[in-house]
């Protein structure tokens, strides 16, 4: 396996290059949410659910909310309350604009009706010395950015994203269990061909790619760096993408998010 990196204007670049390419197989996409995110921000030569035949989602990576270990707050409600108290004051930051992780603090906004401000970084790292430092007052962040520092007590964690409770940080619960109930977001990463490659190589690939999932050496590493194994093919990969194109469009749209 070639792993050819074709990076550029959030992944669009990489995504067409697939998507024109021939479906035999031998050329294979892996892409996050940026797949179903960039169609809503600007003109595509193609579409993320017809131009590709969708094979597995693999992992997940949590998202956190999290705050400096000096902050006074210490449940995912201390911050909604005082957010609240002090419209317009306190300062959300994540990797932005039009990114998962900042989809994710708008969804929370709106759930949780905040007026706050949004603080875009380009990358998760300088954020989260953002919070460290005491410029912002809290950062959504993906789960290997923070654990660490959540770990070493310099960071707080209030609330995870995800579905579930993250096992390593089984005692920091959901955003649905502080009472937003069905929040979810998640960064995910699936890989999938182009559209009309034949079925019996779609199946074979993921057979591939579930039988390697299935190595416990590989999800150790995996788990290591914070990525944790779903191995969600076809079908549910299919109605996933579904699911999250026209919940990230309709938040895009609310939230009048643009590309820069």
């Amino acid at each position: 396996m070639l792993i050819e990196n074709r990076p550029g204007a959030a992944t669009t670049v990489g995504t067409e290059a697939v998507s024109r390419a021939a479906p035999d197989g031998t050329t294979l996409l892996v892409n996050t949410g940026n797949l179903v995110i960039a169609p809503h921000l600007r003109q595509l030569s193609y579409d993320p659910l017809t131009s590709f035949e969708p094979i597995c989602r693999l992992v997940d990576t949590p998202m956190f909310v999290v705050v400096n270990a000096a902050s006074p707050f210490h449940s995912l409600a201390d911050l909604v309350s005082q957010a609240r108290a002090r419209p317009g004051e306190l300062a959300f930051a994540s990797v932005g604009p039009a990114t998962t992780l900042h989809i994710a603090f708008e969804m929370l906004k709106r759930r949780a009706n905040l007026d706050v401000v949004y603080i875009p970084f380009p990358g998760s790292a300088p954020a989260v010395n953002a919070l460290l430092g005491g410029h912002v007052t809290a950062v959504i962040a993906e789960y290997p950015a923070a654990v660490e520092l959540v770990r070493s007590g310099k960071l707080r964690a209030l609330a995870t994203a995800s579905r579930h409770r993250i096992e390593p940080l089984s005692n920091v619960p959901t955003i649905a269990e502080a009472g937003y109930p069905s929040y979810e977001a998640t960064v995910w990463y699936g890989v999938l061909a182009p559209a009309k490659t034949p079925r019996e190589v779609v199946s074979r690939t993921a057979t591939w790619y579930t039988q390697a999932m299935a190595i416990p050496q590989l999800e150790e590493k995996l788990r290591a760096q914070g990525f944790f194994p779903v191995g969600a093919c076809f079908a549910d990969f299919k109605d996933f993408l579904r699911e999250q194109y026209d919940a990230y469009g309709r938040v895009i749209r609310e939230a009048n998010i643009r590309a820069e």
